[in-house]
């Protein structure tokens, strides 16, 4: 069941679901040493779908500047290939606009998915850089 949660009304379960994917998935998995739990989890919008109890996927919305941003975009590796994403993408969207409506958004993308992204009209900018010894892009959508 798709839940969008203030960090407040996340329970510990939640919580500690959140996290235990997001660390599996960005500092285990892809091997990446950083600090992966930081000041924006506090004022973020946490947008996460519960299957039997675990997060199988997972976004973070929060302003940054003049524009909004999100990030933290994972699918557990079990549910890939099967839509999570696109419903996670559907839902990011819509919190944008009713949280923060006619807001640029402005993401830096992992280089590796930023084809995903372009499904939902964004657009990459400049060249890559590393970003927590990940190669990024900064992709942008219209205020929507």
């Amino acid at each position: 069941m798709w839940e969008t949660k203030t960090f407040s009304e996340l329970t510990t379960k939640e919580l500690y679901e959140i996290l235990y994917l997001r660390t599996k998935t960005f500092v285990v998995d892809q091997e990446r040493v950083y600090q992966e739990v930081d000041e924006h989890d506090l004022e973020a919008i946490h947008i996460f779908d519960m299957i039997d109890g675990k997060v199988a996927a997972y976004a973070r919305v929060f302003p940054q500047g003049n524009n909004v941003t999100f990030g933290r975009v994972v699918t557990a590796s079990k549910y890939r290939g099967q839509g999570l994403g696109k419903e996670l993408m559907d839902y990011v969207l819509t919190a944008i606009q009713h949280n923060f409506p006619h807001k640029e958004i402005e993401i830096e993308a992992q280089v590796q998915v930023q084809d995903f992204y372009k499904k939902f009209n964004f657009e990459s900018h400049g060249k890559s850089f590393l970003f927590n010894h990940t190669p990024h892009i900064k992709m942008t959508h219209p205020a929507i």
